[in-house]
């Protein structure tokens, strides 16, 4: 069986712990979480997890199981890659040169980042979309010289009317 990106969202309880416990589960069973994103609902009793981690289908299926086994998890799913909108949220702070700046803030225009700081000698942009997408931004933003990055974790829905 081959590994490849697993999504899941989970609907959790809003409650002190929750977070330590599911993380601790993927410890336990030497899962390793590539991204993890967590906020609260329209409901303030209830949060919603995104957890992206590397898996065949075995593994997919046995960390669903072990959610719903956990009484935090209200619900918890496999959001396919093929049926999932992913977006990921980054801040990065880039150097400027003498010659660069108009360059630069080309590039950041190119990928519908936004600036929202900037100095003599840097700028910092905001870049939200598919983490693929940001990887590319990175990579170009490579040649300017990047300071500091911040990535947020991938928040996923499923697309159409299907819901969590």
């Amino acid at each position: 069986m081959t590994e490849h990106k697993i999504i899941i969202g989970a609907i959790v309880n809003n409650q002190f712990g929750v977070l330590m416990r599911i993380t601790e589960l993927f410890t336990k069973r030497g899962y390793n979480i590539d991204s993890l994103e967590v906020g609260v609902t329209d409901d303030p009793t209830l949060s919603r997890m995104t957890i992206v981690a590397m898996g065949d289908t075995q593994t997919e299926a046995q960390i669903i199981q072990q959610l719903s086994k956990l009484h935090d998890v209200r619900h918890a799913a496999i959001i396919p890659a093929s049926a999932a909108s992913v977006r990921e949220h980054m801040l990065i702070k880039l150097k400027v040169g003498a010659n660069t700046n108009a360059a630069l803030t080309a590039m950041i225009n190119t990928y519908g980042a936004k600036v929202i700081d900037f100095s003599a000698d840097t700028i910092t942009a905001e870049v939200t979309g598919a983490p693929e997408s940001n990887d590319a931004f990175i990579e170009a933003a490579q040649e300017y010289g990047i300071l500091e990055v911040c990535r947020a974790g991938a928040q996923a829905l499923h697309r159409g009317s299907e819901c969590l």
